[in-house]
This record gives structure tokens, C-alpha cells and sequence, in this order.
């Protein structure tokens, strides 16, 4: 019987979401990831109710699915920490500037390249599956969405880049974090996402339901909560889409 290889991978040339295919794939997996990609996305989304712009066969469209070993459910955040750290540090090799902007956006600068959709399943506590669908803006050189900030590797450098030879990157820096987690090494990957984050240090504008403040990040907790230091001392705790960042205070 043929043995099943690491990483499994099927292209499709379009698909509604590399996301929803995978959560009803039920064929051939690799040990330790599945891979989906698709040249065009039809119905791609990122947290809530946002979209993905995408220009048809110039981006890395793509869905991870991984099975983590004694995760758990309370720790499923570190996925999503492996994940954007294996994007962010595979666009590093190209050019500096890039960081993750919480919870899971890869910025270059005040620009966004790159998102990413987490969708986990929980077995008795652990996490059972962990389905990552991610985004990344490489040849597409225009962008005509309502999106206020978007950029690619292509207008970074100035030049197309392999799409392949990134996503070759991804995958293998994400099966090291990915032995990280299945060995229990969470604070490590947690380190490394803090020591990457998106205006880690200095007073930084946000907003939240009462309105805009000045504060600075304080940490990350390992379930996901972002917590922001005030310039009065005082703390406030935020989860996915609480709180938003912003240039100026008000």
C-alpha cells in the first residue's frame, strides 16, 4: 500500500472558498498537513463579514488543514499564532518591515498583505481539526475593493515573485511551528508572535465601542485576548473585533 506523504495538496483553478472545501473533503491526507489552493476564490472571506479582494491567478489562495496533537481547546489561539508567523517570516526573506497586526493580519508597514480565516473543531476539550485559510497579496498590482490599505509583494519590491516558491516557504515553516505546538512548546510560539506583533512598543491610536484612546500593548494572553496598557496605567482586555486600531486618538 502507497504510504501518504507529509503534505498532501490538491489545486483547484476555482473554487467559493479553499476553506468550505476542505471542511467537506473527504478524500486522500498527508500526515501531517492538507493543502488546498485555488487560483481564483469566488466567495472568500476573512473574520466576520469581511471579503478577500483577489485578482484571479496572481495571489496565494490557500486552506491548511492539520490535526494538532493534545491541543487544548483553550490553547487553539496558537494555531492561529503558527500560522501568521509562518506568513510573516516567509515574506521576511523579501523584504523587512513585516509584522503580524492582531489577531491575524500580516502587515508590511501600515499596509495589509495578507489575512487569515481559523476554523477548529473541538473533540472532549482538545482541538480535533484546525482549518487555516489564508490570503496572501503577491502579483496583483491594483486594487479597486473598498479595502483602505491593501498591498503585494509585487509593489513592494517592484517586480512578480514566484507564487509557488512562497508557498513552498509557508508550508515548511509552518510544520516547524506546527511540531512546536504538537510538543507542547506553546510559550514558544506565543514568544515569537509577541516579539513580531504590529505596533508592539510606543502609544498607538485605537477605538472601541466608547470611542478613540491612546494606549500601548501590553500582551497577548495565550486564549487570544489583546491587552492594552493606558497612558494612565489603567488595562483594558479586548477579543476579536472589540476593539479596532486607528492613527489618531478620538
Amino acid at each position: 500500500m502507497r504510504q501518504t506523504v507529509d503534505i498532501f495538496r490538491i489545486r483547484l483553478d476555482e473554487t467559493d472558498s479553499t476553506n468550505r472545501f476542505l471542511r467537506d473533503y473527504r478524500g486522500e491526507e498527508g500526515r501531517v498537513m492538507t493543502v488546498v489552493t485555488a487560483d481564483n476564490q469566488t466567495a472568500g472571506r476573512g473574520q466576520g463579514r469581511n471579503t478577500w479582494e483577489s485578482e484571479p491567478g496572481r495571489n496565494l489562495l490557500f486552506s491548511v488543514k492539520t490535526y494538532p496533537k493534545g491541543l487544548d481547546a483553550r490553547r487553539q489561539f496558537v494555531m492561529l499564532e503558527a500560522g501568521a508567523l509562518s506568513v510573516r517570516d516567509a515574506l521576511s526573506a523579501y523584504a523587512d518591515g513585516f509584522t503580524v497586526k492582531w489577531p491575524n493580519d500580516i502587515y508590511h508597514n501600515d499596509m495589509k498583505i495578507s489575512g487569515t480565516l481559523s476554523e477548529c473543531t473541538i473533540v472532549h476539550g482538545l482541538v480535533g481539526s484546525c482549518i487555516m485559510g489564508t490570503g496572501i497579496n503577491i502579483n496583483q498590482r491594483e486594487f479597486i475593493s473598498d479595502a483602505p490599505n491593501p498591498v503585494s509583494l509585487a509593489q513592494i519590491l517592484g517586480h512578480d515573485v514566484s507564487r509557488e516558491d512562497i508557498l513552498d516557504d509557508v508550508l515548511e515553516r509552518f510544520g516547524r511551528y506546527l511540531r512546536m505546538v504538537d510538543s507542547g512548546e506553546y510559550d514558544g510560539v506565543q514568544d515569537a508572535y509577541l516579539a513580531s506583533l504590529y505596533r508592539r512598543t510606543g502609544l498607538h491610536g485605537y477605538r472601541d465601542a466608547a470611542g478613540g484612546f491612546m494606549a500601548e500593548v501590553e500582551t497577548v494572553e495565550p486564549d487570544g485576548h489583546l491587552v492594552l496598557r493606558l497612558g494612565d496605567g489603567s488595562v483594558r482586555k479586548y477579543m476579536f473585533k472589540e476593539v479596532e486600531f486607528c492613527k489618531v486618538n478620538g
